[in-house]
């Protein structure tokens, strides 16, 4: 995401010292906006090239340096920033009594945790970015050492994702935008093509995490059909930020090939809460939880799949991916507390009982993006109106530019 230099290099107080934390974030959010307008039309190739002539050197040459130029901009505001964050958590800290109320305290100890960790990030970040040039320069001083270009490559290609992610949590501020995501999808009833299409959609969004260099994924529950697809998966990221950035994927997905009827599957997303799930202290005669064992998974093995609805609203969810009754039991409590949350924040709902259940969305009454295959290839998302002809490359996982347009569309910023 490439960043402001123009505006900032003629405005030297904007890395002037001494500001405070209110001072920085706003020029912080000054700089959003121009930072923006250049993302949705970046589609970054992180994969390492080993440059072959002339031609593919310079364009690594260049790549690096102004990737070297962006950081050295952004790394020093940025780490004024989370500095004066953590500061000021710190005096928080010491101003109250961390014993007058637990929960409070709590909150603000994970608050100042996450700050410390921020701070450390930016701190090797700005090493390796010096690193990172040093070693450019000197693969290129007398004979072409290729070697070094390479590894310069691979420390540009690692500090450009820890910028982006910086970056992309500077714009995810929703209530539960930081917590992990838990990402179910449902292929089309009775469907075979759509089966088909559901598995595919499975390994866009497994890959996707992988090229991250996200360790935190792990396919819960997977239930095959007769016909090489699956009639439905859910995936858990375990990932900071990845409610944020995947709840924009919620809706229904359509594979348009030349087959007469298009193929469907529909994606929901609910956030996996990283730290402690909150309890909603729901009243127990308004959750049923049921079992039974008619799922069959990807192994061929029948599991016990537990139900817990919510009988006011008629909500429910599933969970068979644990390995005891209990551990399905307790997944699918959280599960359904994390779906209660969210119906509550999109309706605006201060409680469960003001649920309006005439207004709780459908996914599957939410289109979200085109695939079409035929007559040529073209991703087209219906909610932000971004079109990508390489089709093979979001199969493949590539889909940030999509990601992004969607933080930008909540964030109500115009690209």
């Amino acid at each position: 995401m490439e960043f402001g230099t123009t505006n900032m290099a003629a405005n030297p107080s904007f890395l002037g010292g001494g500001a405070t934390v209110s001072q920085l974030s706003s020029k912080w959010q000054t700089s959003r906006k121009t930072m923006l307008q250049a993302a949705h039309s970046r589609y970054r190739d992180t994969r390492a090239s080993h440059p072959t002539d002339d031609k593919s050197l310079y364009a690594l040459k260049r790549k690096i340096k102004d990737a070297v130029a962006r950081a050295e901009i952004l790394a020093p505001i940025a780490l004024e920033h989370e500095e004066a964050r953590r500061v000021k958590k710190e005096e928080r800290i010491h101003e109250c009594n961390l014993w007058d109320d637990p929960s409070r305290s709590n909150e603000i100890l994970l608050q100042l945790a996450d700050s410390v960790e921020v701070v450390g990030t930016l701190k090797d970040l700005r090493c390796k970015v010096e690193e990172t040039k040093i070693m450019a320069e000197l693969a290129g001083t007398y004979t072409v050492n290729y070697g070094l270009f390479n590894r310069a490559y691979t420390a540009y290609v690692h500090f450009s994702k820890s910028l982006d992610l910086y970056e992309m949590s500077k714009l995810l501020r929703g209530s539960y935008d930081k917590q992990g995501a838990s990402l179910t999808i449902k292929a089309q009833d009775n469907d075979v093509n759509s089966e088909i299409w559901a598995e595919q959609l499975l390994s866009v969004y497994v890959k996707w995490a992988e090229k991250q260099g996200q360790r935190g994924v792990r396919i819960t529950e997977k239930y095959s059909s007769s016909n090489f697809g699956i009639k439905s998966a859910t995936v858990e990221f375990e990932i900071k930020y990845a409610y944020g950035c995947l709840v924009g994927e919620c809706g229904v997905h359509h594979m348009i090939s030349s087959h007469p009827k298009p193929s469907a599957a529909a994606v929901d997303v609910i956030p996996l809460f990283l730290n402690m799930s909150p309890d909603m202290d729901l009243p127990e005669n308004d959750v049923i939880i049921t079992s039974d064992s008619s799922c069959k998974t990807a192994c061929g093995r029948v599991e016990h799949v537990i139900r817990a609805e919510h009988i006011p609203t008629g909500l429910f969810v599933h969970s068979s991916g644990e390995r005891s009754h209990t551990g399905n039991r307790i997944k699918a409590l959280n599960r359904l507390n994390a779906k209660l949350l969210m119906v509550m924040l999109e309706q605006g709902a201060p409680s469960v009982v003001d649920i309006r259940i005439s207004e709780i969305r459908n996914a599957w009454k939410q289109d979200t993006r085109r695939y079409i295959f035929h007559p040529r290839k073209l991703v087209e998302d219906l909610k932000t109106g971004m079109e990508l002809a390489d089709m093979s490359s979001v199969l493949d996982g590539n889909i940030e530019p999509l990601i992004e347009a969607h933080i930008n569309a909540r964030q109500g910023l115009r690209l």
